[in-house]
């Protein structure tokens, strides 16, 4: 696989001459599983193959278990992360209650979460965890606790998400046999207005709908997503875009090196459309702090679009879901958490 991604990097150099690369993410979950030796190859070869800034931000995601396994073993782990280069770990805890982690099948325990941190905050400042709230059978009161003991930590970075029920899966079968209860939405909104309450209380800056961070620790990676930046993904499933078009690479680990051993590169692409493109800028938009400008939307896709996205938003502003500040759409505080909902009805289907 590390030879595979080797080759892509290689092959794909060229998709980004003239540009210099802002930032590098391994993600998500399991590049903890590779050995520093594996890290330091991957990372030289973006460097090799690519122009990269003096102080790029790098991202090494990681869950807890893997994080504390590696860490018996050398002893001096983050010590060796940070030699790589990596200034910024993602480190996916999800809960700090033993109850939550079992029933989402997670491979680490509440105290190996708790662990992981601590011994992360000693080479790291620069430090995220993210938190998933809506669990079925998790209290307004477990909830809260589980906040008030990431900001414990003093991280300056909280990612957190609604539970979603992956088809296939052991919780979706416990839900189907009535083992569990199922996600309650009602709940999951109850979970998120606790959440940006008590984030916000302690400094942190809700700077994108699942996204929290104190001032000079927004995640520059994820910002350059919803800020419509160019972007390239190296590996199974990774996906790209370039301004004007999106790709993807097939979803097999084994096709994906069999294919890059041929020096083929495993990957569909679309064109998007002017419509196409406005739809992504309002969904994004909206789920930023950064909102969505009126004045980006005459200029880059025209004043008819313009005219539709009030239109649409009219119903959204007259119940106070969104407003408009300084030409710029944004959503409200009770408006944030049906972001997504709001975006798909600003969405432009046909413009007749």
């Amino acid at each position: 696989m590390v030879e595979a991604l080797h080759l892509e990097l290689e092959i794909r150099s060229e998709e980004l001459v003239g540009q210099q690369v802002e930032t590098i993410y391994l993600g998500g979950g399991t590049p903890s599983l590779l050995k520093i030796e594996e890290l330091r190859s991957l990372i030289e070869g973006v460097y090799k193959n690519y122009e990269v800034v003096a102080d790029p931000e790098i991202t090494l995601e990681a869950n807890p278990d893997d994080l504390l396994s590696f860490q018996a073993q050398s002893r001096n782990l983050f010590g060796e992360y940070k030699s790589l280069g990596i200034n910024r770990l993602s480190i996916g805890v999800q809960s700090f209650f033993e109850e939550d982690l079992k029933l989402m099948n997670r491979a680490h325990n509440a105290d190996e979460a708790e662990a992981c941190i601590r011994e992360a905050k000693d080479s790291f400042d620069n430090i995220s965890i993210d938190l998933i709230y809506g669990i079925p059978g998790m209290t307004r009161e477990r909830w809260q606790e589980n906040i008030h003991k990431a900001v414990s930590f003093g991280v300056p970075h909280i990612s957190s998400y609604a539970l979603t029920v992956e088809p296939k899966t052991a919780l979706a079968s416990f839900i189907e046999k009535g083992i569990v209860a199922p996600v309650d939405d009602a709940l999951a909104e109850t979970h998120f207005q606790q959440l940006v309450e008590v984030l916000e209380e302690s400094g942190f800056v809700h700077y994108e709908l699942s996204n929290f961070g104190k001032e000079g620790y927004f995640s520059k990676n994820n910002s350059a997503y919803w800020q419509g930046k160019r972007y390239l993904g190296i590996g199974p499933s990774a996906h790209s875009f370039n301004g004007k078009q999106r790709s993807w690479n097939v979803a097999n680990n084994t096709k994906y090196i069999k294919s890059l051993a041929e020096n083929v590169l495993p990957s569909e692409t679309e064109t998007l459309s002017a419509t196409d493109r406005y739809n992504e800028y309002v969904m994004t938009g909206l789920r930023t702090i950064w909102g969505v400008s009126l004045e980006k939307v005459e200029s880059d896709f025209g004043i008819n679009y313009k005219q539709y996205l009030l239109a649409q938003a009219r119903r959204y502003l007259e119940d106070h879901f969104l407003y408009l500040d300084e030409a710029i759409l944004r959503t409200t505080k009770k408006g944030k958490f049906l972001a997504d909902g709001i975006a798909s009805d600003l969405f432009l289907l046909d413009l007749s």
